[in-house]
Protein backbone atom coordinates (compact mmCIF):
# COMPACT_ATOMS: atom_id res chain seq x y z
CA UNK A 1 0.00 0.00 0.00
CA UNK A 2 1.44 3.35 -1.02
CA UNK A 3 2.27 5.83 1.77
CA UNK A 4 1.47 3.23 4.40
CA UNK A 5 2.88 4.39 7.73
CA UNK A 6 4.76 1.87 9.86
CA UNK A 7 4.38 2.01 13.65
CA UNK A 8 6.73 -0.20 15.64
CA UNK A 9 6.03 -0.94 19.30
CA UNK A 10 8.78 -2.34 21.52
CA UNK A 11 7.45 -4.16 24.58
CA UNK A 12 4.33 -6.22 25.18
CA UNK A 13 3.38 -5.97 28.86
CA UNK A 14 0.65 -3.34 29.29
CA UNK A 15 1.59 -0.07 27.62
CA UNK A 16 2.58 -1.82 24.37
CA UNK A 17 -0.69 -3.69 23.71
CA UNK A 18 -2.67 -0.64 24.82
CA UNK A 19 -0.74 1.47 22.31
CA UNK A 20 -1.21 -1.10 19.55
CA UNK A 21 -4.97 -1.34 19.99
CA UNK A 22 -5.44 2.44 20.12
CA UNK A 23 -3.18 3.02 17.12
CA UNK A 24 -5.27 0.59 15.09
CA UNK A 25 -8.52 2.23 16.16
CA UNK A 26 -7.10 5.56 15.03
CA UNK A 27 -5.54 4.40 11.77
CA UNK A 28 -6.93 1.41 9.88
CA UNK A 29 -4.27 1.59 7.16
CA UNK A 30 -1.07 1.72 9.21
CA UNK A 31 1.27 -1.22 9.46
CA UNK A 32 1.70 -1.97 13.18
CA UNK A 33 4.41 -4.29 14.49
CA UNK A 34 4.87 -5.29 18.16
CA UNK A 35 8.13 -6.80 19.39
CA UNK A 36 8.30 -8.74 22.65
CA UNK A 37 11.36 -10.63 23.90
CA UNK A 38 9.25 -13.36 25.60
CA UNK A 39 6.45 -15.57 24.30
CA UNK A 40 3.64 -13.86 26.24
CA UNK A 41 2.17 -10.38 26.43
CA UNK A 42 -0.08 -8.36 28.70
CA UNK A 43 0.18 -10.47 31.86
CA UNK A 44 -1.23 -9.15 35.13
CA UNK A 45 1.87 -8.62 37.27
CA UNK A 46 -0.24 -7.13 40.06
CA UNK A 47 -2.39 -10.26 40.12
CA UNK A 48 0.50 -12.67 40.77
CA UNK A 49 0.32 -12.52 44.60
CA UNK A 50 -3.38 -13.42 44.56
CA UNK A 51 -2.69 -16.55 42.52
CA UNK A 52 -0.41 -17.87 45.30
CA UNK A 53 -3.47 -18.29 47.53
CA UNK A 54 -5.72 -19.47 44.69
CA UNK A 55 -7.82 -16.33 45.00
CA UNK A 56 -7.07 -16.26 41.28
CA UNK A 57 -7.49 -19.94 40.51
CA UNK A 58 -6.19 -20.27 36.96
CA UNK A 59 -2.84 -19.16 35.53
CA UNK A 60 -4.56 -18.23 32.28
CA UNK A 61 -6.52 -15.53 34.11
CA UNK A 62 -3.24 -13.62 34.54
CA UNK A 63 -2.84 -13.43 30.76
CA UNK A 64 -5.04 -10.43 30.06
CA UNK A 65 -4.64 -10.28 26.28
CA UNK A 66 -3.58 -13.16 24.07
CA UNK A 67 -1.30 -12.47 21.09
CA UNK A 68 -3.93 -13.88 18.74
CA UNK A 69 -6.36 -11.15 19.77
CA UNK A 70 -3.98 -8.40 18.67
CA UNK A 71 -3.24 -10.29 15.47
CA UNK A 72 -6.79 -11.12 14.47
CA UNK A 73 -8.86 -8.25 15.84
CA UNK A 74 -6.37 -5.40 15.52
CA UNK A 75 -4.19 -6.61 12.63
CA UNK A 76 -0.97 -6.23 14.60
CA UNK A 77 2.09 -8.14 13.40
CA UNK A 78 3.34 -9.95 16.49
CA UNK A 79 7.07 -10.63 16.85
CA UNK A 80 7.29 -12.76 19.99
CA UNK A 81 10.60 -14.09 21.30
CA UNK A 82 12.30 -11.44 19.19
CA UNK A 83 14.22 -9.00 21.41
CA UNK A 84 15.12 -5.58 20.10
CA UNK A 85 18.90 -5.27 20.21
CA UNK A 86 19.24 -1.68 19.08
CA UNK A 87 17.36 1.34 17.80
CA UNK A 88 18.93 3.79 15.36
CA UNK A 89 16.83 6.97 15.58
CA UNK A 90 18.70 8.77 12.77
CA UNK A 91 17.88 5.94 10.40
CA UNK A 92 14.44 5.16 11.87
CA UNK A 93 15.65 1.58 12.21
CA UNK A 94 15.03 -1.22 14.73
CA UNK A 95 17.56 -4.05 14.96
CA UNK A 96 16.65 -7.57 16.15
CA UNK A 97 18.32 -11.01 15.77
CA UNK A 98 15.94 -11.62 12.86
CA UNK A 99 16.83 -8.49 10.89
CA UNK A 100 16.31 -4.75 10.56
CA UNK A 101 12.94 -2.99 10.46
CA UNK A 102 12.22 0.60 9.46
CA UNK A 103 9.58 2.71 11.13
CA UNK A 104 7.83 6.05 10.75
CA UNK A 105 6.84 6.19 14.42
CA UNK A 106 8.15 4.11 17.30
CA UNK A 107 6.61 3.47 20.72
CA UNK A 108 9.10 2.37 23.38
CA UNK A 109 7.28 0.38 26.08
CA UNK A 110 10.02 -1.76 27.60
CA UNK A 111 8.94 -1.35 31.24
CA UNK A 112 11.35 -1.94 34.11
CA UNK A 113 13.50 -4.83 35.31
CA UNK A 114 13.67 -5.95 38.93
CA UNK A 115 16.38 -4.61 41.17
CA UNK A 116 18.17 -7.37 43.09
CA UNK A 117 20.45 -6.27 45.93
CA UNK A 118 23.83 -7.95 46.19
CA UNK A 119 23.48 -10.78 48.69
CA UNK A 120 26.56 -12.96 49.26
CA UNK A 121 26.13 -16.56 48.04
CA UNK A 122 22.67 -15.98 46.54
CA UNK A 123 23.80 -16.60 42.95
CA UNK A 124 24.85 -20.10 44.00
CA UNK A 125 21.24 -21.00 44.88
CA UNK A 126 18.46 -22.03 42.51
CA UNK A 127 15.48 -21.63 44.83
CA UNK A 128 14.94 -17.87 44.68
CA UNK A 129 13.42 -15.40 42.26
CA UNK A 130 11.85 -12.00 41.82
CA UNK A 131 8.08 -11.54 41.81
CA UNK A 132 7.94 -9.57 38.60
CA UNK A 133 6.81 -11.55 35.57
CA UNK A 134 5.13 -14.69 34.34
CA UNK A 135 8.37 -16.69 34.44
CA UNK A 136 8.83 -15.74 38.10
CA UNK A 137 5.27 -16.81 38.86
CA UNK A 138 5.68 -20.15 37.10
CA UNK A 139 8.90 -20.88 38.97
CA UNK A 140 7.29 -20.11 42.33
CA UNK A 141 3.90 -21.68 41.74
CA UNK A 142 5.22 -24.91 40.22
CA UNK A 143 7.17 -25.61 43.42
CA UNK A 144 4.87 -23.97 45.96
CA UNK A 145 3.69 -27.27 47.41
CA UNK A 146 7.31 -28.11 48.29
CA UNK A 147 7.83 -24.87 50.22
CA UNK A 148 7.16 -24.37 53.90
CA UNK A 149 9.33 -21.43 54.99
CA UNK A 150 9.42 -18.44 52.63
CA UNK A 151 11.32 -15.20 53.09
CA UNK A 152 10.27 -12.11 51.13
CA UNK A 153 12.77 -9.28 50.76
CA UNK A 154 10.96 -5.98 50.28
CA UNK A 155 7.93 -4.54 52.05
CA UNK A 156 6.39 -2.62 49.17
CA UNK A 157 3.09 -3.36 47.45
CA UNK A 158 4.06 -6.66 45.81
CA UNK A 159 6.01 -7.84 48.86
CA UNK A 160 3.11 -7.19 51.25
CA UNK A 161 0.50 -8.72 48.93
CA UNK A 162 2.70 -11.79 48.39
CA UNK A 163 3.25 -12.17 52.13
CA UNK A 164 -0.48 -12.13 52.87
CA UNK A 165 -1.41 -14.60 50.16
CA UNK A 166 1.43 -17.03 50.86
CA UNK A 167 0.40 -16.96 54.53
CA UNK A 168 -3.16 -17.78 53.46
CA UNK A 169 -1.69 -20.67 51.45
CA UNK A 170 -0.37 -22.11 54.70
CA UNK A 171 3.27 -21.04 54.42
CA UNK A 172 5.49 -19.67 57.17
CA UNK A 173 6.28 -16.21 55.82
CA UNK A 174 8.91 -13.73 56.95
CA UNK A 175 8.88 -10.28 55.38
CA UNK A 176 12.12 -8.30 55.59
CA UNK A 177 12.15 -4.54 54.91
CA UNK A 178 15.21 -2.30 55.20
CA UNK A 179 13.15 0.83 55.97
CA UNK A 180 11.81 1.47 59.51
CA UNK A 181 8.31 0.37 58.45
CA UNK A 182 6.75 -1.59 55.61
CA UNK A 183 5.08 0.29 52.74
CA UNK A 184 7.61 3.09 53.15
CA UNK A 185 5.99 5.40 50.58
CA UNK A 186 3.29 5.97 53.21
CA UNK A 187 3.90 7.99 56.36
CA UNK A 188 5.63 6.03 59.11
CA UNK A 189 2.55 6.00 61.35
CA UNK A 190 0.55 4.31 58.59
CA UNK A 191 3.39 1.87 58.01
CA UNK A 192 3.12 0.89 61.69
CA UNK A 193 -0.61 0.28 61.27
CA UNK A 194 -0.05 -1.92 58.21
CA UNK A 195 2.76 -3.80 59.93
CA UNK A 196 0.51 -4.50 62.91
CA UNK A 197 -2.18 -5.86 60.56
CA UNK A 198 0.35 -8.06 58.75
CA UNK A 199 1.67 -9.51 62.01
CA UNK A 200 -1.88 -10.13 63.25
CA UNK A 201 -2.48 -12.13 60.07
CA UNK A 202 0.44 -14.43 60.85
CA UNK A 203 3.37 -12.91 58.95
CA UNK A 204 6.66 -12.30 60.75
CA UNK A 205 7.71 -8.75 59.91
CA UNK A 206 11.30 -7.58 60.35
CA UNK A 207 12.08 -3.93 59.60
CA UNK A 208 15.14 -1.71 59.72
CA UNK A 209 17.49 -4.40 58.41
CA UNK A 210 18.08 -6.31 55.17
CA UNK A 211 19.19 -9.78 54.16
CA UNK A 212 22.97 -9.74 54.59
CA UNK A 213 23.82 -13.28 53.49
CA UNK A 214 22.32 -16.37 51.88
CA UNK A 215 23.11 -19.72 53.46
CA UNK A 216 23.45 -22.23 50.62
CA UNK A 217 24.05 -25.98 50.65
CA UNK A 218 24.44 -28.09 47.50
CA UNK A 219 23.11 -25.30 45.33
CA UNK A 220 20.01 -24.67 47.39
CA UNK A 221 19.14 -21.87 49.77
CA UNK A 222 18.41 -23.20 53.26
CA UNK A 223 18.41 -19.95 55.29
CA UNK A 224 19.14 -16.24 55.18
CA UNK A 225 20.97 -14.02 57.63
CA UNK A 226 18.94 -11.01 58.75
CA UNK A 227 20.75 -8.86 61.29
CA UNK A 228 21.89 -11.27 63.99
CA UNK A 229 19.20 -13.85 63.10
CA UNK A 230 19.42 -16.92 60.89
CA UNK A 231 15.99 -17.51 59.33
CA UNK A 232 15.13 -20.82 57.74
CA UNK A 233 14.11 -20.45 54.09
CA UNK A 234 12.97 -22.92 51.46
CA UNK A 235 12.62 -20.01 49.04
CA UNK A 236 13.55 -16.33 48.84
CA UNK A 237 11.47 -13.83 46.88
CA UNK A 238 12.89 -10.39 46.14
CA UNK A 239 10.46 -7.52 45.66
CA UNK A 240 12.52 -4.37 46.11
CA UNK A 241 11.48 -2.29 43.14
CA UNK A 242 12.64 -1.94 39.56
CA UNK A 243 14.92 -0.05 37.22
CA UNK A 244 13.59 1.42 33.94
CA UNK A 245 14.74 -0.39 30.78
CA UNK A 246 15.89 2.65 28.84
CA UNK A 247 19.57 2.09 28.04
CA UNK A 248 19.01 1.73 24.29
CA UNK A 249 17.46 5.20 23.97
CA UNK A 250 19.50 6.78 26.74
CA UNK A 251 22.64 5.86 24.82
CA UNK A 252 21.19 7.65 21.79
CA UNK A 253 20.78 10.88 23.78
CA UNK A 254 17.20 10.62 25.03
CA UNK A 255 16.50 12.79 28.06
CA UNK A 256 16.03 10.90 31.33
CA UNK A 257 15.56 11.63 35.02
CA UNK A 258 17.89 10.40 37.77
CA UNK A 259 16.67 6.79 37.85
CA UNK A 260 16.94 6.47 34.07
CA UNK A 261 13.24 6.86 33.24
CA UNK A 262 12.63 8.62 29.94
CA UNK A 263 11.34 12.18 29.97
CA UNK A 264 8.17 12.52 27.90
CA UNK A 265 5.75 15.37 27.30
CA UNK A 266 1.98 15.14 27.67
CA UNK A 267 1.78 13.57 24.19
CA UNK A 268 4.16 10.84 25.41
CA UNK A 269 6.87 12.03 23.02
CA UNK A 270 10.50 11.53 24.04
CA UNK A 271 13.24 14.02 23.18
CA UNK A 272 14.10 11.87 20.13
CA UNK A 273 12.13 12.60 16.92
CA UNK A 274 9.24 10.24 16.12
CA UNK A 275 9.80 8.15 19.26
CA UNK A 276 7.10 7.87 21.92
CA UNK A 277 7.37 6.02 25.22
CA UNK A 278 4.97 4.71 27.85
CA UNK A 279 4.94 2.39 30.86
CA UNK A 280 7.30 1.83 33.75
CA UNK A 281 10.21 3.12 31.67
CA UNK A 282 8.94 6.72 31.58
CA UNK A 283 8.76 9.68 33.91
CA UNK A 284 5.34 11.28 34.22
CA UNK A 285 4.70 14.85 35.32
CA UNK A 286 3.39 15.25 38.85
CA UNK A 287 0.44 17.58 38.38
CA UNK A 288 0.62 18.90 41.96
CA UNK A 289 3.95 20.70 41.53
CA UNK A 290 4.81 19.95 37.86
CA UNK A 291 7.99 18.04 38.71
CA UNK A 292 9.08 14.98 36.77
CA UNK A 293 7.70 12.06 38.76
CA UNK A 294 7.98 8.29 38.53
CA UNK A 295 4.77 6.30 39.01
CA UNK A 296 5.25 2.64 37.93
CA UNK A 297 1.62 1.56 38.04
CA UNK A 298 -0.51 -0.36 35.57
CA UNK A 299 -3.07 2.46 35.48
CA UNK A 300 -0.52 4.89 34.08
CA UNK A 301 1.00 2.33 31.72
CA UNK A 302 -2.38 1.81 30.10
CA UNK A 303 -3.18 5.53 29.93
CA UNK A 304 0.26 6.41 28.60
CA UNK A 305 0.17 3.59 26.06
CA UNK A 306 -3.23 4.69 24.84
CA UNK A 307 -2.07 8.28 24.32
CA UNK A 308 1.20 7.20 22.66
CA UNK A 309 -0.69 4.89 20.30
CA UNK A 310 -3.19 7.57 19.36
CA UNK A 311 -0.55 10.18 18.63
CA UNK A 312 1.76 7.80 16.76
CA UNK A 313 -1.24 7.09 14.50
CA UNK A 314 -1.83 10.79 13.81
CA UNK A 315 -3.94 11.86 16.77
CA UNK A 316 -3.44 14.65 19.30
CA UNK A 317 -4.24 13.26 22.74
CA UNK A 318 -2.76 14.25 26.09
CA UNK A 319 -1.83 12.50 29.32
CA UNK A 320 -1.44 15.45 31.73
CA UNK A 321 0.22 13.52 34.55
CA UNK A 322 -0.33 11.72 37.84
CA UNK A 323 0.21 12.22 41.56
CA UNK A 324 0.94 8.91 43.24
CA UNK A 325 -2.41 7.35 44.11
CA UNK A 326 -2.01 3.80 45.43
CA UNK A 327 -3.90 1.22 47.46
CA UNK A 328 -3.01 -2.10 49.10
CA UNK A 329 -4.90 -4.84 50.92
CA UNK A 330 -3.36 -6.07 54.20
CA UNK A 331 -5.53 -8.99 55.33
CA UNK A 332 -8.79 -7.38 56.60
CA UNK A 333 -7.42 -3.85 56.24
CA UNK A 334 -6.93 -1.46 53.36
CA UNK A 335 -4.30 1.27 53.15
CA UNK A 336 -4.37 3.93 50.47
CA UNK A 337 -2.66 7.19 49.55
CA UNK A 338 -2.75 9.99 47.01
CA UNK A 339 -0.57 13.02 46.37
CA UNK A 340 2.21 14.11 48.72
CA UNK A 341 2.58 13.05 52.34
CA UNK A 342 4.61 14.66 55.13
CA UNK A 343 7.96 13.20 54.09
CA UNK A 344 7.49 14.10 50.42
CA UNK A 345 6.45 17.66 51.25
CA UNK A 346 9.36 18.20 53.62
CA UNK A 347 11.76 16.75 51.06
CA UNK A 348 10.56 19.35 48.54
CA UNK A 349 10.43 22.24 51.02
CA UNK A 350 6.72 22.73 50.30
CA UNK A 351 4.91 24.46 53.21
CA UNK A 352 1.98 22.43 54.51
CA UNK A 353 -0.31 21.66 57.40
CA UNK A 354 -1.77 18.27 58.23
CA UNK A 355 -4.97 17.02 59.84
CA UNK A 356 -5.55 13.47 61.02
CA UNK A 357 -8.90 12.13 62.16
CA UNK A 358 -10.24 8.76 63.26
CA UNK A 359 -13.87 8.41 62.23
CA UNK A 360 -16.30 5.54 61.80
CA UNK A 361 -16.83 4.34 58.23
CA UNK A 362 -20.51 3.68 59.00
CA UNK A 363 -22.94 5.11 61.62
CA UNK A 364 -22.62 4.02 65.24
CA UNK A 365 -26.16 2.62 65.16
CA UNK A 366 -25.32 0.33 62.21
CA UNK A 367 -23.83 -3.10 63.07
CA UNK A 368 -20.07 -3.56 63.29
CA UNK A 369 -18.77 0.00 62.76
CA UNK A 370 -15.10 0.25 61.80
CA UNK A 371 -12.61 3.07 62.32
CA UNK A 372 -11.00 4.89 59.43
CA UNK A 373 -7.74 6.79 59.87
CA UNK A 374 -7.71 9.75 57.47
CA UNK A 375 -4.84 12.22 57.17
CA UNK A 376 -4.93 15.29 54.94
CA UNK A 377 -2.00 17.46 53.84
CA UNK A 378 -2.78 20.94 52.56
CA UNK A 379 -1.42 24.41 51.86
CA UNK A 380 -1.39 26.51 55.07
CA UNK A 381 -2.87 29.65 53.53
CA UNK A 382 -5.22 28.49 50.77
CA UNK A 383 -6.14 25.08 52.17
CA UNK A 384 -5.55 23.47 48.75
CA UNK A 385 -5.35 19.70 49.18
CA UNK A 386 -1.84 18.33 48.51
CA UNK A 387 -2.19 14.73 49.64
CA UNK A 388 -4.01 12.20 51.79
CA UNK A 389 -3.57 8.79 53.40
CA UNK A 390 -6.29 6.43 54.63
CA UNK A 391 -6.26 3.18 56.64
CA UNK A 392 -9.10 1.01 57.85
CA UNK A 393 -11.14 -2.16 57.52
CA UNK A 394 -13.98 -0.70 55.50
CA UNK A 395 -14.39 2.15 53.03
CA UNK A 396 -10.79 3.26 52.54
CA UNK A 397 -11.02 2.73 48.79
CA UNK A 398 -14.08 4.94 48.45
CA UNK A 399 -12.53 7.79 50.46
CA UNK A 400 -9.15 7.77 48.71
CA UNK A 401 -10.80 8.03 45.31
CA UNK A 402 -12.83 11.03 46.49
CA UNK A 403 -9.65 12.67 47.79
CA UNK A 404 -7.69 11.83 44.62
CA UNK A 405 -10.43 13.50 42.58
CA UNK A 406 -10.30 16.51 44.90
CA UNK A 407 -6.56 16.87 44.28
CA UNK A 408 -7.07 16.76 40.50
CA UNK A 409 -9.77 19.42 40.78
CA UNK A 410 -7.51 21.58 43.02
CA UNK A 411 -10.13 21.59 45.78
CA UNK A 412 -9.38 22.97 49.24
CA UNK A 413 -10.06 21.38 52.61
CA UNK A 414 -12.84 23.96 52.95
CA UNK A 415 -14.45 22.44 49.83
CA UNK A 416 -14.56 18.91 51.19
CA UNK A 417 -17.56 19.43 53.55
CA UNK A 418 -19.50 20.78 50.57
CA UNK A 419 -19.17 17.60 48.53
CA UNK A 420 -22.49 15.83 48.00
CA UNK A 421 -21.35 12.33 48.91
CA UNK A 422 -23.58 9.26 48.88
CA UNK A 423 -25.15 8.40 52.23
CA UNK A 424 -26.86 5.26 53.49
CA UNK A 425 -26.06 3.46 56.76
CA UNK A 426 -24.37 0.40 55.18
CA UNK A 427 -21.88 2.67 53.40
CA UNK A 428 -21.30 5.88 55.32
CA UNK A 429 -22.36 7.97 58.30
CA UNK A 430 -24.27 11.18 57.68
CA UNK A 431 -20.97 13.01 58.20
CA UNK A 432 -18.66 11.07 55.95
CA UNK A 433 -15.02 10.75 57.14
CA UNK A 434 -13.96 12.92 54.18
CA UNK A 435 -16.39 15.61 55.33
CA UNK A 436 -15.22 15.31 58.94
CA UNK A 437 -11.59 15.60 57.86
CA UNK A 438 -12.49 18.72 55.87
CA UNK A 439 -14.28 20.26 58.84
CA UNK A 440 -11.37 19.48 61.15
CA UNK A 441 -8.76 20.94 58.80
CA UNK A 442 -10.90 24.03 58.24
CA UNK A 443 -11.26 24.53 61.99
CA UNK A 444 -7.52 24.22 62.49
CA UNK A 445 -7.01 26.95 59.90
CA UNK A 446 -9.60 29.22 61.55
CA UNK A 447 -8.97 28.91 65.26
CA UNK A 448 -6.04 29.41 67.63
CA UNK A 449 -5.21 25.75 68.19
CA UNK A 450 -2.85 23.47 66.36
CA UNK A 451 -2.58 19.77 65.66
CA UNK A 452 0.49 17.76 66.62
CA UNK A 453 1.33 14.21 65.59
CA UNK A 454 2.15 11.55 68.20
CA UNK A 455 5.81 11.41 67.17
CA UNK A 456 6.13 15.20 67.13
CA UNK A 457 4.54 15.25 70.58
CA UNK A 458 7.18 12.85 71.92
CA UNK A 459 9.92 14.95 70.35
CA UNK A 460 8.38 18.07 71.89
CA UNK A 461 8.31 16.46 75.34
CA UNK A 462 11.93 15.39 75.00
CA UNK A 463 13.33 18.71 73.81
CA UNK A 464 11.22 21.49 75.38
CA UNK A 465 11.55 22.71 78.98
CA UNK A 466 8.91 20.83 80.96
CA UNK A 467 8.01 23.96 82.95
CA UNK A 468 6.70 25.60 79.76
CA UNK A 469 3.89 23.16 78.99
CA UNK A 470 1.19 20.97 80.48
CA UNK A 471 0.27 17.57 79.01
CA UNK A 472 -3.47 17.09 79.43
CA UNK A 473 -5.29 13.77 79.07
CA UNK A 474 -9.05 14.39 78.78
CA UNK A 475 -10.14 10.73 78.72
CA UNK A 476 -12.18 9.21 81.52
CA UNK A 477 -10.34 7.47 84.42
CA UNK A 478 -11.51 4.01 83.38
CA UNK A 479 -9.83 4.47 79.98
CA UNK A 480 -6.55 5.31 81.67
CA UNK A 481 -6.81 2.26 83.89
CA UNK A 482 -7.49 -0.02 80.95
CA UNK A 483 -4.98 1.43 78.48
CA UNK A 484 -2.37 3.44 80.38
CA UNK A 485 -1.35 6.98 79.47
CA UNK A 486 1.50 9.09 78.16
CA UNK A 487 4.17 9.66 80.83
CA UNK A 488 3.76 12.83 82.96
CA UNK A 489 0.22 13.57 81.70
CA UNK A 490 -2.37 15.04 84.05
CA UNK A 491 -5.94 13.81 83.77
CA UNK A 492 -8.96 16.10 83.64
CA UNK A 493 -11.88 14.35 81.92
CA UNK A 494 -13.48 16.49 79.23
CA UNK A 495 -16.80 16.79 81.05
CA UNK A 496 -15.01 18.23 84.10
CA UNK A 497 -12.76 20.62 82.20
CA UNK A 498 -14.85 23.77 82.55
CA UNK A 499 -15.15 23.28 86.33
CA UNK A 500 -11.44 22.52 86.74
CA UNK A 501 -9.97 24.93 84.21
CA UNK A 502 -8.20 26.85 87.00
CA UNK A 503 -5.88 23.84 87.38
CA UNK A 504 -4.32 24.80 84.06
CA UNK A 505 -1.89 27.64 83.40
CA UNK A 506 -2.93 29.82 80.46
CA UNK A 507 0.66 31.03 80.09
CA UNK A 508 1.87 27.51 79.29
CA UNK A 509 1.42 25.49 76.11
CA UNK A 510 -1.40 23.01 76.55
CA UNK A 511 -0.75 19.64 74.89
CA UNK A 512 -4.06 17.79 74.78
CA UNK A 513 -5.06 14.28 73.85
CA UNK A 514 -8.06 11.98 74.16
CA UNK A 515 -8.76 8.53 72.72
CA UNK A 516 -9.24 9.33 69.02
CA UNK A 517 -9.02 13.12 68.68
CA UNK A 518 -12.58 14.44 68.90
CA UNK A 519 -12.66 15.08 72.65
CA UNK A 520 -9.21 16.62 72.37
CA UNK A 521 -10.57 19.04 69.79
CA UNK A 522 -13.53 19.91 72.03
CA UNK A 523 -11.15 20.48 74.95
CA UNK A 524 -8.98 22.68 72.71
CA UNK A 525 -11.96 24.85 71.81
CA UNK A 526 -12.95 25.20 75.49
CA UNK A 527 -9.45 26.43 76.31
CA UNK A 528 -9.21 28.73 73.29
CA UNK A 529 -12.56 30.30 74.19
CA UNK A 530 -11.28 30.84 77.72
CA UNK A 531 -8.26 32.82 76.60
CA UNK A 532 -5.65 30.08 76.16
CA UNK A 533 -3.50 30.96 73.14
CA UNK A 534 -1.01 28.08 72.99
CA UNK A 535 -3.03 24.91 72.47
CA UNK A 536 -2.07 21.74 70.57
CA UNK A 537 -4.32 18.70 70.08
CA UNK A 538 -2.65 15.36 69.36
CA UNK A 539 -3.78 13.83 66.07
CA UNK A 540 -5.45 10.45 66.32
CA UNK A 541 -5.46 10.58 70.11
CA UNK A 542 -4.15 7.83 72.34
CA UNK A 543 -5.30 5.15 69.88
CA UNK A 544 -2.85 6.26 67.19
CA UNK A 545 -0.17 6.99 69.81
CA UNK A 546 -0.41 3.46 71.19
CA UNK A 547 -0.14 1.93 67.70
CA UNK A 548 3.03 3.93 66.98
CA UNK A 549 5.26 2.07 69.49
CA UNK A 550 5.66 5.14 71.74
CA UNK A 551 6.13 5.26 75.56
CA UNK A 552 3.10 4.35 77.73
CA UNK A 553 2.88 4.05 81.51
CA UNK A 554 0.25 2.07 83.44
CA UNK A 555 -2.28 3.92 85.57
CA UNK A 556 -3.91 2.79 88.80
CA UNK A 557 -7.16 4.64 89.46
CA UNK A 558 -8.23 4.83 93.08
CA UNK A 559 -11.78 4.40 94.27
Amino acid sequence: MENQETIIIVGGLSAGPSAAAKARRMNENARILLFEKTDYISYATCGIPYAFSNTIKQREKLLVIKPALLENRFAVEMHLNEPVLDILPDQHLVVTPEGNYTYDKLIFATGARPFVPEIPNLVEASNWSNVRNQADFDKIYDHLSEMKDIVILGGGLIGVESAENLCKAGKNVTLVELAPTILATWDEKFGHLAGEALRAGGVEVITGVGVSEAVVEDGRLIAVKVGDKIIKADYLMTAVGGRPNTEILKDKGADTIGNGALVVNSRMETSLPDIYAAGDNVSIKNIINNEAGYFPMGTHSNKGGRVAGANAAGGNEQFPGAYGTAIVKVFDYTMARTGFNEHALEQRNIPFKSTLIIAASTPGFYPDPKDLFVELFYEPQSGRLLGAEVFGEKGADKRIDVLATAIYAKLTVQDLPNLDLAYAPPFSPAKDPVVVAGYTASNTMKFAHEEISPRDLVQYLETVDSTSYQLLDVRNPVELQQQGQIPEAINIPLDQLRDRIEELDAEKTQLIYCQKGLRGYLASMILVNNGFTKVKNMQGGFLLYSKSALPIVPVSVQG
